[in-house]
């Protein structure tokens, strides 16, 4: 994965709009963060292979990017996006990682099961 290019990745957001396409969301904080700090919470979120349709997809900050994406019913926002994968045409992959490296935030699309 490489730094964002915010250009590249609206691109793909344009690209895979008004389609049905497998949505990978997650977020942590670490599964074992309070063992290391006891004043961290530790917190997550996972969803993998819901099916949506975005009207609108949006990228937007400066880094760490957020991207947001407009459904005929409600939005999925993100968060706290740092890299992507560049070498992938169909499948838009980016994640957040914190200042150790770690995955903190993950957000795929694709018009195929992950």
């Amino acid at each position: 994965m490489i730094p964002i290019d915010a250009e590249a990745v609206q691109a793909m957001l344009d690209a895979l709009k008004d389609r049905d396409v497998y949505l990978h969301l997650e977020s942590t904080t670490g599964a074992y963060a309070a063992h290391y700090d006891s004043s961290r919470h530790p917190s997550s979120a996972f969803v993998r292979n819901a099916v949506i349709r975005y009207e609108r997809g949006v990228i937007s900050g400066t880094g760490p990017y957020r991207v947001g994406l407009k459904m005929a019913h409600g939005w999925v926002y993100c968060e706290g996006l740092t890299h992507y994968e560049e070498t992938e045409t169909e499948r838009l992959l980016l994640a957040g990682h914190n200042r150790e490296g770690k995955l903190a935030v993950a957000l795929q699309l694709s018009p195929t099961p992950f």
